[in-house]
């Protein structure tokens, strides 16, 4: 059994026709669907959305689910949403494949991170999760701008040739006409896109690498106290906090057994713990894989007895 997660951009091809030109069996095909961006953007893509869910259907034989993704440039969000769509489908003995070739890369990155942090932490499901891409045979834009510089200069000989002027008609010559030089224009200048949109608080979405190392339990109830308070000025603070929560002694013991489990999770390792050197002691926090990590564990179940 196979499930295909699909992010639906402005694509269609590059969706559905690797699947059905390799003749895979799919069995199941589960549509996310951006709700930010234009009106006319988001209608476009909700029409390419409903035209794949009916194709997939016709040509596959899959069952389809559309999936809404509620901000497209939210990378935390959508990891979250990808990790617990790769789980659930885990959960129910399907093989998952995850299809990056369109929507927003924020959103094509967020589920291949989120396919191989569950890859790394299902071994036994190692096997069952597919991260995949398919390049498109052309490109349209350039050939969309090559008809537009063709129709602008059959309008520039059009507005010329009249010999009793429709001023009417002359105007809308002329207007198509600037329209067409200026999107040209932009264009040639820029490229397919416009502009840097804000996201957050800035214009960059940085995107976090993945662990290559499963989290041990004791680690859980590391990260989990971070995910919780935030910053902690001292890994004796940090152990402190933790010997209170888990109802244990705060011996020297405890103590370096949470300094070998941060140093483990920390930049050296795998890379879930940022620490800050501050005076004779090192401020430590989430990295954003590791608030990545907690958030989307946070409704799981930790084992608080093992190092």
């Amino acid at each position: 059994m196979q499930t295909h997660i699909v992010p639906v951009g402005f694509d269609y091809d590059r969706l559905i026709a690797p699947l059905v030109r390799d003749q895979l069996d799919v069995d199941r095909v589960i549509l996310l669907e951006g709700a930010v961006g234009s009106e006319a953007n988001v209608e476009y893509s909700q029409n390419l959305s409903q035209k794949l869910e009916q194709d997939f259907q016709n040509l596959l034989g899959a069952t389809t689910e559309r999936v809404v993704v509620a901000d497209v440039y939210d990378y935390d969000a959508a990891f979250e949403q990808a990790y617990d769509l790769i789980n659930a489908e885990l959960d129910e003995g399907r093989e998952v494949w995850v299809n990056i070739s369109a929507m927003p890369r924020t959103v094509s990155f967020a589920f291949a991170t989120a396919a191989h942090s569950v890859m790394v932490e299902r071994e036994e499901d190692r096997e069952k999760i597919h991260t995949y891409y398919t390049a498109p045979e052309k490109y349209l834009e350039t050939e969309l701008a090559e008809e537009l510089r063709r129709q602008a200069d059959l309008l520039e000989d059009l507005s010329g040739e009249t010999e009793t002027p429709d001023e009417v008609a002359d105007d809308r010559i002329e207007g198509r006409l600037d329209s067409a030089r200026e999107l040209l224009s932009e264009f040639d200048e820029r490229g397919t896109t416009i502009g840097a949109k804000r996201v957050g608080d800035g214009h960059i979405a940085e995107i976090p690498v993945a662990s290559f190392s499963n989290v041990k339990p004791f680690e859980e109830v590391i990260l989990f106290k971070l995910g919780e308070e935030g910053v902690f000025e001292s890994v004796s603070e940090l152990a402190e906090a933790l010997a209170s929560e888990l109802d244990e002694e705060y011996t020297d013991s405890f103590r370096s057994k949470v300094i070998y489990n941060v140093d483990r999770l920390g930049p050296g390792g795998k890379g879930y713990i940022e620490q800050e050197e501050h005076g004779k002691s090192y401020r430590t926090r989430l990295s954003r894989i590791g608030e990545l990590w907690v958030r989307a564990h946070a409704n799981g179940e930790v084992i608080e007895d093992e190092t």
